[in-house]
């Protein structure tokens, strides 16, 4: 299938997901996030939760982040050029949502890419080859590009990949890890 198929697929489905089946995914996913190897690990990017689209519950792996003395990075939007700006998530930090429902830090430091160790990527859907497909403005791609090529790019979904995203292009920027609920 294409991206557009695929997106509106599994957009639906995970607005087909209850309260309860998002929890128990939840938890899948916090468990083989707090396995992972962080000994390297000093600072990372997360998105912050779109509610409206029913996202992964970040705050859980944020605080765990913390608790380990990393950094925290999140971003705000730029509807104009489709770009990502990156901020340290600090626990005074104000978060707001933007006219999208998109929630942003409101008073931050600005980060640079170049210092992310790790990248949480949202996406809607993955394939076996760790290509994702988001909403379709390019904002992760264009800000994945522009990272060091030894950060880690990991994607959190809550179904297990595809075979094969038919469409991918050359601006495409396939992820080192997808984590998804394991049986």
């Amino acid at each position: 299938m294409n991206k557009l198929e695929l997106r509106k697929i599994y957009k639906q489905k995970r607005q087909d997901l209850s309260s309860t089946e998002i929890q128990q995914l939840q938890q899948n996913i916090y468990s083989q996030i707090y396995t992972l190897d962080i000994s390297n690990i000093k600072t990372i990017h997360i998105f912050l939760t779109l509610e409206k689209f029913k996202e992964i519950n970040t705050k859980p792996i944020v605080d765990y982040f913390r608790s380990k003395n990393i950094k925290i990075v999140v971003s705000k939007s730029d509807f104009t050029n489709n770009s990502l700006s990156h901020f340290y998530l600090e626990e005074y930090t104000q978060i707001e949502l933007n006219k999208y429902e998109i929630p942003e830090p409101k008073n931050a430091i600005q980060a640079k890419e170049i210092d992310f160790d790790a990248v949480f990527v949202p996406l809607l859907i993955s394939d076996e080859n760790n290509y994702r497909v988001g909403y379709g403005k390019g904002f992760y791609d264009r800000f994945l590009s522009n990272c060091r090529k030894d950060c880690k790019k990991i994607g959190l979904n809550f179904f297990p990949p595809i075979k094969k995203i038919v469409n991918k292009n050359q601006f495409d920027i396939s992820l080192d890890l997808v984590i998804y609920p394991k049986q």
